[in-house]
């Protein structure tokens, strides 16, 4: 055991919980949303209009799979997440921007690196799940 070493969060807790709640996973899906507002690729499957409601409800989903409350279920029913991003056009490249922005949003937020290494696992694992073509992203097929 190491001297020092504190476990990442206490028995019985949610890994919800041992990040710190609500208040972590706002600060984390909000600033991956900064860095997409600003993504030539991935800035338009994001509408300005709806960028808080994205923020909202990409926040709720990471909440209720880590333990938090069920309030996305309770009002979207089943994340059925394939199903709601195959109107995208989700290339390799595309789940590779969408990785690096959430990548610098989980490090911002100062996890403890077990939490931070846990957390990106599943969101690289699901990104790469979301992928639904091979063509080039419209647009930068030259660049």
């Amino acid at each position: 055991m190491n001297v020092g070493a504190e476990p990442p969060q206490e028995h019985g807790q949610s890994f919800f919980e041992a990040v710190g709640g609500h208040p972590t996973f706002e600060r984390i899906v909000r600033r991956f949303y900064d860095g997409v507002a600003q993504d030539p690729v991935l800035q338009p499957m994001y509408p300005a209009h709806d960028m808080e409601g994205a923020i909202e409800r990409l926040t709720l989903f990471l909440e209720q799979y880590w333990g938090g409350p069920t309030t996305y279920s309770d009002q979207r029913g089943h994340p059925r997440l394939r199903m709601r991003h195959v109107a995208f056009h989700v290339n390799p490249d595309a789940r590779d921007r969408w990785i690096h922005h959430m990548r610098d949003a989980v490090a911002a937020a100062d996890l403890a690196p077990l939490h931070a290494v846990t957390l990106m696992d599943y969101l690289e694992r699901a990104a790469h799940s979301m992928i639904n073509t091979f063509e080039p992203t419209p647009g930068q097929e030259n660049d």
